[in-house]
């Protein structure tokens, strides 16, 4: 008996809608950002899909500027803990997966994680948070993203917006504080030590 062969299936493209959500659960998007090493996906806590584009140069740059001023922060305080890129991916105790420009959890609660929590994403949210507005990056969905951290754990946040050079700074318990151009901001007592050189982050070359 001859077997017609399958004919293989064509990959077509399709465009969706802003108002089309794409809902996946917590092992699709594992498969999909394994797949995917070169995109930064997201999740929402309600298991939306979120594809972010690669960045800009200028905000590549810049991004690479804070994440190298709080790593070298950690390395010669030798203040205990774990720094992460913009590369990393956490699972919130929400059950959304967000991935700050850059973070640092504490030594004490990065311990308290089981080998499981510890997986591919692991199951916490950093202690410090930033989020660095780009030109495509809408200010109520960052604004947003600064309020799911807090609520789900995070002490200290900064959402820098290159575009106006304002700073808002989240904490604990208290109003956000909105600084307009400010040159320096502080780790205070989540970093103990570490300040930030704004006028690095503001002029690019």
């Amino acid at each position: 008996m001859v077997q017609t062969p399958v004919p293989e299936t064509e990959t077509l493209l399709i465009e969706l809608p802003k108002t089309i959500g794409l809902y996946v659960t917590q092992e699709q998007f594992a498969a999909l950002a394994a797949a995917n090493p070169d995109l930064r996906l997201e999740r929402t806590a309600q298991g939306e899909l979120i594809v972010n584009p690669p960045t800009g140069w200028e905000t590549g740059e810049r991004n690479c500027s804070i994440s190298g001023e709080l790593y070298l922060w950690w390395r010669n305080s030798g203040e205990p803990g774990k720094v992460f890129d913009s590369s990393t991916g956490f699972i919130l105790p929400n059950g959304a997966t967000r991935s700050p420009d850059a973070s640092w959890v504490s030594q004490e609660r990065w311990q308290a994680l089981t080998p499981e929590q510890k997986g591919t994403f692991a199951h916490i949210c950093p202690d410090f948070v930033v989020e660095l507005r780009s030109s495509s990056d809408s200010v109520q969905s960052l604004q947003a993203k600064m309020r799911e951290y807090i609520d789900n754990g995070a002490v200290l946040g900064w959402l820098i917006d290159l575009q106006l050079q304002r700073v808002e700074i989240y904490r604990q318990g208290s109003a956000v504080e909105v600084l307009e151009n400010p040159v320096e901001l502080s780790g205070e007592e989540v970093l103990v030590g570490f300040v930030l050189n704004l006028r690095r982050v503001w002029v690019s070359i």
